[in-house]
């Protein structure tokens, strides 16, 4: 039997070997390494060749979203299976787009979790069930689809792509320089031209029509 080699990247030691002991019951898979950030991660492919990499979103040095490209450039064949606790439609979408192509929550069961990296490995999608319900409304909301008649200023767009990349107002304003308050009137503003209701379909919109962090 051919088993499903599999790169744990997570900073909590607790969760990651929790997970590593949880898999190796599992017949078909091999935890192959384990990482506590997206640079460790990084480093360990040529190594472990995995065919699956199990990978949290906020860690020390490297978050998850900063990996996922670097990961797809230097192992395109790898498939990435994000596990985070955070389920916001900004962070799914730039995972997804980024080239992860699962995304799961940590109070997944064990069944979810084994099954999702079966999946993964197989090269299919996969999304935790009230994820998945999130994304198919935010896809089936025609709001974002609407164009402005009012052009966004350079600080709001760059306060876009911000946006997109899953910050918070005050980390945003710590990024361009500016009071947290300043960012809200901003934020404001872009949801106003854009005739969006929130800032989960500011992200939404900025990732479909490619203003994202590079």
């Amino acid at each position: 039997m051919k088993k499903i080699r599999v790169l744990l990247v997570e900073d909590q030691a607790v969760v990651r070997e929790g997970v590593a002991a949880i898999l190796s019951y599992v017949p078909d898979m091999v935890v192959v390494g384990q990482a506590k950030d997206g640079i460790e991660a990084v480093e360990m492919l040529n190594e472990t060749r995995p065919d699956v990499i199990l990978l949290d979103l906020v860690m020390p040095r490297q978050d998850g979203l900063a990996t996922i490209p670097i990961i797809k450039e230097k192992l395109p064949e790898a498939h990435i299976l994000v596990l985070t606790s955070f389920a916001d439609s900004e962070r799914v979408y730039q995972a997804i787009k980024f080239g992860a192509q699962g995304y799961m929550l940590k109070d997944a069961t064990h069944t979810q979790l084994i099954q999702g990296i079966r999946d993964v490995a197989l090269g299919q999608a996969t999304l935790y069930p009230s994820i998945a319900m999130r994304v198919i409304r935010e896809f089936n909301n025609p709001t974002e689809e609407l164009n402005t008649t009012e052009p966004l200023t350079p600080r709001e767009l760059e306060t876009l792509r911000l946006i997109s990349s899953g910050l918070s107002n005050q980390e945003i304003g710590q990024k361009l320089f500016v009071q947290e308050s300043t960012v809200a009137k901003y934020v404001s503003n872009i949801l106003d031209k854009l005739h969006l209701a929130n800032r989960t379909q500011a992200a939404l919109y900025a990732v479909r029509k490619g203003i994202t962090e590079t």
